[in-house]
């Protein structure tokens, strides 16, 4: 498939492009995250809910968004698809000057999601990845995404590895994911907007740790984040959910949100899976995120406005325990922000993976890095059934 129509410009009129940075801070905590009155320590923060796109597949985009701002979301995770800012259809300057006057009006904030089904191929679901022979589009795709995310004002651009094709070797897959990887992150340099690489069930990098082998071979660059799914972590991650977010912390730039069962990968309801969500909400806060927290329930559109209703009371509700537990235990979260801080200092200047207090990769048979054994006897199983589940 070839490349069609034209891209955005260097900028959109009336609206400029984020400014180039040289260098952005790198991903990871800042020195001292718990710098300044301990009053404020001992109160967290609110997270910043929105809901993702995907689950409004049924609505115009613009639609989309009023709704999810009416409902009071703070942001939006907007899918790149077919009839959401196609960016490869005409036009697409004027029609991104439009969502970002939209988006403006709406005091909606945006993160940039690339994962249509069939935006690239209509008869292969993701397909191109970059992991394929054809991969160009791919390549294409995530340049067109930074540009629209910069113009946007987004917080950050998401994307993930894909699943290996059959006919391609695992060692030139991995070879051509960290080439396309940098590739990417050569325009989110330039464009001075982070990449947040998502750890995908049943993909080439499916887990934290082989997040942390990819980040290493890239060299640790400022612009590669994490994107982290909170039903991904109950559905194959070694340690707790909050656990795993309290590992993946200092690197988060974006985080998704959603129910989920072990081993199963299938995005549920909030309250229809196995998660408690105080605890997690409290580790997002604990570790410092102030990013979009957004609801990803790509297959509920066809109740779109319900569950987008329902998902924030929830979400609400849930935040409520947590900021509760914080407050009557105000020395602990202040503490424990304290060692989040003290034990990424130990690892250098961030380019080592996480403590074993967190994750600590291992090498895996198939010679990726892999997580460490999980106390649950079928952990070996979770990873072959969670592939099989939907996305």
């Amino acid at each position: 498939m070839n490349p069609r129509n034209d891209g955005p410009g260097s900028s959109l009129p009336g609206r400029p492009i984020v400014d180039s940075h040289r260098g952005l801070p790198p991903v990871g905590p800042v020195a001292d995250p718990v710098a300044g009155d301990r009053a404020a320590a001992s109160e967290p923060v609110a997270p910043r809910f929105g809901y993702g796109t995907n689950g409004f597949a049924n609505h115009r985009l613009a639609d989309a968004l009023r709704v999810i701002a009416d409902l009071g979301y703070e942001g939006v995770a907007l899918t790149l698809d077919h009839d959401h800012l196609d960016p490869f259809a005409p036009g697409l300057a004027a029609r991104t000057t439009e969502v970002a006057d939209l988006l403006r009006d709406l005091g909606l904030a945006v993160v940039i999601e690339t994962g249509a089904r069939y935006l690239l191929d209509p008869r292969r679901k993701h397909a191109p990845t970059l992991l394929h022979d054809d991969r160009a589009l791919r390549l294409d795709f995530l340049r067109r995404a930074v540009a629209v995310g910069a113009d946007l004002g987004a917080e950050a651009v998401s994307f993930w590895a894909g699943v290996r094709p059959h006919d391609v070797d695992p060692a030139l897959a991995w070879h051509r994911l960290v080439d396309g990887c940098a590739d990417a992150g050569a325009a989110a340099d330039a464009a001075g907007i982070p990449l947040g690489f998502e750890p995908e069930p049943g993909m080439l990098v499916e887990d934290l740790a082989g997040w942390h082998r990819l980040r290493t071979e890239l060299g640790a660059p400022p612009w590669f984040g994490l994107t982290l799914d909170i039903g991904h972590c109950r559905c194959l991650e070694p340690l707790g959910v909050a656990d795993s977010v309290a590992a993946a912390a200092p690197y988060l730039v974006n985080v998704q949100i959603d129910d989920m069962r072990r081993g199963v990968h299938e995005h549920l309801e909030f309250g229809t899976g196995e998660i408690d969500f105080p605890p997690v909400l409290r580790a997002l806060a604990d570790g410092g995120y102030r990013g979009l927290v957004a609801v990803e329930l790509p297959r509920h559109s066809h109740a779109a406005p319900t569950v987008a209703a329902s998902s924030l009371s929830f979400l609400r509700n849930a935040w409520s325990s947590a900021r509760e537990a914080s407050l009557s235990d105000a020395p602990s979260f202040l503490g424990s922000a304290r060692r989040g801080a003290a034990a990424h200092d130990e690892t250098g200047s961030g380019t080592h993976e996480p403590t074993a207090a967190s994750i600590a990769p291992t090498t895996g048979t198939s010679g990726l890095m892999t997580a460490p054994q999980a106390p649950d006897p079928r952990t070996a199983e979770l990873h072959a059934t969670a592939a099989r589940g939907v996305s």
